[in-house]
């Protein structure tokens, strides 16, 4: 059974940049639709990536290999000179 159409609070508009005009609802098929009231622009989403290389998206901190040191330093504290 199809959802209600909802509004999404605080959702811009990719394609009029009109915020708070997009609506979304579920299809009977079970497809996540999106479209906004004012330009008319219509968007399916799907659960399922394209590809696997699309499952997450390539970021600076997924792709980074860990090469940091992460040995044990020995830390010296000094005073200051009056």
């Amino acid at each position: 059974m199809a959802s209600p159409k909802r509004f999404i609070a605080g959702a811009v508009c990719p394609r009029c940049a009109e915020m708070d005009k997009i609506r979304m609802h579920t299809t009977d098929d079970g497809q996540q639709v999106r479209e906004c009231v004012a330009c008319g622009y219509t968007d399916a989403l799907t659960d399922a990536p394209a590809t696997p290389a699309q499952a997450e998206l390539t970021t600076r901190v997924n792709t980074r290999r860990n090469e940091d040191d992460h040995t044990v330093k020995q830390v010296v504290f000094f005073k200051a000179k009056d």
